[in-house]
């Protein structure tokens, strides 16, 4: 942060800025550096290593498509286990479905917990719910030990670096598809399509090397790199392009970005996301 604004490079060329009202909060772990910025455009953003991880104004696309378009294809989502994702935001996504008994959470990072409990309390709510069992380690360990136990399996990692890129690996997609019960679901967050194709590309060949189905997904979150963010959801049961949606009409009145339409359409990739999968 310099003179009152935080800059994200994205490329040596290109990035996100934004005018900072305050720094609330710096703290070094043992696996990165944690961050709490107030911005005047986005509200509180919580940064790990100096990359946007969430804001108060938009989390929530990431949270809704990370979860639902998963769970909403399911025909009858119990047990979930999320890789990741110690703010809290995608297990607060989860519990809307009421056919939810156990929700097991990896998060390798105490301190992301702590930090999204004291300053992100809308995002990290449902931690605290007797559903919801926490484990603080690896989520890659956790995958390898599991067999037939999960119905989706939910990646909400970090980028894929230092010790978040086994997330990415074959080896780990592999783990996945032994720890998921008969008609289960993995999803995993895959970067930006515009300036990470080739990420995209090798995790869709990984879990086509896998999975019956497997197919990237969209949405555009404004504060990640290009604005626009995939996701990849991979199943050898639910062919994510024809399979039913379960109507839950109270469920979906309380969302602000995913709609059962939404959810069809976030499948339909630009032709040039298209073209780099097919190359």
């Amino acid at each position: 942060m310099e003179d009152g604004w935080f800059l994200e490079k994205h490329t040596p060329h290109a990035g996100l800025t934004l005018a900072v009202k305050e720094r609330l909060y710096g703290a070094k772990s043992a696996y990165q550096y944690l961050e709490v910025l107030d911005t005047f455009e986005f509200g509180r953003m919580l940064l790990l290593d100096g990359y946007v991880m969430l804001t108060e104004r938009d989390e929530f696309i990431y949270h809704e498509m990370i979860v639902h378009p998963a769970l909403t294809r399911h025909a009858c989502p119990e047990r979930v286990l999320i890789v990741g994702g110690g703010d809290g935001g995608s297990v607060r996504e989860v519990l809307r479905h009421p056919t939810i008994g156990k929700i097991h959470l990896v998060e390798i990072d105490q301190m992301v917990i702590d930090v999204s409990r004291e300053y992100f309390p809308q995002v990290a709510a449902g931690l605290d719910d007797a559903r919801v069992e926490i484990h603080v380690g690896d989520g890659f360990d956790r995958v390898e030990r599991a067999r037939a136990e999960f119905d989706v399996i939910i990646v909400d990692s970090i980028d894929p670096m230092g010790e978040a890129a086994k997330l990415f690996s074959a080896a780990f997609y592999g783990h996945a598809r032994r720890a998921l019960r008969e008609g289960g679901i993995l999803v995993c967050q895959t970067e930006s399509p515009f300036y990470n194709g080739n990420v995209v590309k090798g995790v869709i060949e990984k879990l086509r090397g896998l999975f019956t189905h497997a197919a990237p997904y969209i949405a555009h979150i404004p504060t990640y790199p290009s604005g626009l963010w995939s996701f990849s959801f991979a199943s050898d049961a639910v062919d994510p392009k024809t399979a039913p949606l379960r109507p839950e009409p109270e469920f979906l009145s309380a969302l602000k970005y995913y709609t059962p339409q939404v959810s069809q359409a976030a499948f339909t990739t630009p032709r040039y996301m298209q073209t780099s999968l097919e190359q």
